[in-house]
Order: C-alpha cells, then sequence, then structure tokens
C-alpha cells in the first residue's frame, strides 16, 4: 500500500511538474541577459595587422558579437573575402548583427551602384543590420541637408531589404545640433524614417555628451533604438573615453530602460586607451556582463 500510495504521489509531483515545465521554460528565457558584443573599431590599431588574432582574442574576453567597420570590395574585411571571415568568426563561436558603413555618395548623388558591393558583403556574413557610421559635414549644414538625408535613408532602406537586411543609423553629437524653432537633425530622422525599415544605434556616449538624456529619446521614440554603443566617458576629460563602469555614465540607469528603447544588441566601443587595448576590452566585457545584463 505505501509503495502506491508513494507510487501516486510520485506520479501526481511529476504531472504538476510537467505543467509547469512550460511557463518555467518561458522564465528561464525570459531571464536571459542579452549577449555583448564589441565594434572593431575599438581595435583599429590592432587589426589589420592580425585579424586572426583580434578575433580570437575578443572571444576569449568573453565576446559573443562583433560589429565590423571599414568593408570595401576590394579589400574585403581586413585583408579577409567575407567567406572566410564569416568562417573565423564562426569558429570562435562569434556573430557579427551588425556593420558600419557610409553613404556620403549616396546622398549626394542618388546613385546606387556603390552601395551594392557593401551589402553584399554585410550580407555574406550574416548582418541583420547595415548600419550608416557617419554622416560628413558637407551633406549636414542644414535641415534642409538633413531633410535630403532622411529621404536617402529610406530609400537605402528599400534596397538592403532586398538583401534580407535593415537599416539602421548610428549617431555622434552633431546630429543633435539645433536649427530652426529648436529643430534637430536626429529628430528629423527619427520622425521623417519609415519606421518598419529604418532602426537607430544610439551611442550612448555621444548622447550624454551632446547634452541629451537617452532615456528621454527612448519614452519619445519608444522602440526605435535597437543597438546601443556602451561607450563611457571619461570624468576627468570628457573628450576621451575610458573602460565601461570607470567613467561618468550612469549605465545602469539607462539598462533599466532597454525593454522600451527596443534593444536588442549591446555594443561596447572605446576610441582611446590609457592600458593595454585587450585588458580594456575584457574590463568592459566583465563590467557589462557582471552589472547590467
Amino acid at each position: 500500500m505505501n509503495s502506491r500510495r508513494t507510487f501516486i504521489k510520485q506520479a501526481g509531483m511529476a504531472a504538476a511538474a510537467a505543467a509547469l515545465l512550460p511557463s518555467f521554460a518561458c522564465s528561464t528565457e525570459a531571464s536571459k541577459g542579452k549577449t555583448v558584443g564589441i565594434q572593431l573599431y575599438s581595435l583599429r590599431e590592432q587589426i589589420p595587422h592580425d585579424v586572426k588574432g583580434v578575433i580570437e582574442k575578443v572571444a576569449r574576453a568573453g565576446y559573443k558579437e562583433v560589429e565590423t567597420y571599414g568593408y570595401s570590395a576590394k579589400d574585403g574585411y581586413w585583408g579577409m573575402d567575407a567567406k572566410a571571415f564569416k568562417s573565423l568568426l564562426t569558429a570562435n563561436g562569434l556573430k557579427s548583427p551588425s556593420g558600419h558603413f557610409g553613404m556620403d555618395d549616396f546622398v549626394s548623388s542618388g546613385n546606387i551602384e556603390p552601395l551594392k558591393p557593401l551589402i553584399e558583403g554585410a550580407a555574406a556574413i550574416g548582418n541583420r543590420y547595415f548600419t550608416i557610421a557617419y554622416l560628413g559635414e558637407p551633406i549636414r549644414r542644414s535641415l534642409e541637408d538633413y531633410k535630403k538625408v532622411t529621404a536617402r535613408l529610406n530609400e537605402a532602406a528599400e534596397l538592403v531589404k532586398q538583401s534580407g537586411l535593415k537599416l539602421a543609423y548610428h549617431n555622434h553629437d552633431f546630429e543633435f545640433k539645433p536649427y530652426e524653432a529648436g529643430a534637430t537633425g536626429y529628430e528629423l530622422m527619427l520622425n521623417g524614417t519609415d519606421k518598419s525599415l529604418v532602426s537607430f544605434e544610439m551611442d550612448l556616449y555621444w548622447v550624454v555628451r551632446s547634452g541629451n538624456d537617452p532615456v528621454a529619446l527612448f519614452n519619445k521614440y519608444p522602440g526605435r533604438f535597437v543597438m546601443w554603443h556602451v561607450k563611457d566617458m571619461d570624468k576627468a576629460n570628457h573628450s576621451l573615453n575610458t573602460e565601461i563602469g570607470t567613467g561618468t555614465i550612469d549605465f545602469k540607469h539607462i539598462y533599466k530602460h532597454a525593454k522600451q528603447s527596443g534593444l536588442e544588441h549591446l555594443i561596447v566601443e572605446q576610441e582611446n586607451y590609457k592600458k593595454d587595448a585587450f585588458v580594456s576590452i575584457k574590463e568592459s566585457f566583465d563590467y557589462v556582463n557582471r552589472e547590467l545584463i
């Protein structure tokens, strides 16, 4: 009798556990943090000389994603063609959700041909986002210029969509310069681009340095900022970067609003160092992995 009661009790517990499994799995999945990426421009002094070695060190530091820069049809990714570079990433457990590209010529001329090989290079390594890294000063001198840029962003977005990509725009601080009635180029682009085609990669450092509040922008434009550049501001010299968590930016506060932002990819970037670059990017990874995600 006892064995039968024990069996029934155990069977009931097993059934209850089985019923709970789906919700438990969902809860576990929801609690998982995002992976941490790095913009390879952070290692621009090193990577042209040793692509394989740099990628291996990035992986050993704990990063799971990389954002590329500087691709060209002629030179590929620092001398490697897209297929070889993707194989190198895969061998090191890395993915590349985004790459940085330019479109100044397209803004000026409307000629899409120079963009096509760049889009091919992005798609070939599995990029999801074709991210516009920068706008040259001659094409952003007025609100009329930004209106033209906005129209070109929509046009380029239609083009990259054909290759299974989505367009994104990465900011600096110049986009926040006020023009007539306080209007800014950044808000013009946010308001004038198609939400279904154009996303934004918010560089938190440049937003803060420009005197703006990232969270206020998340609230005003929810879901638009699918990527962040997490880059800290040196306490003594705001024009310099420092390891994440040692500067002036309150990333913990900002990260509490990640859902409102629409955040999908968190990408560390640092443009200058006071110590060995690989020691630095490891310290930044450890902080983000431990304190934020």
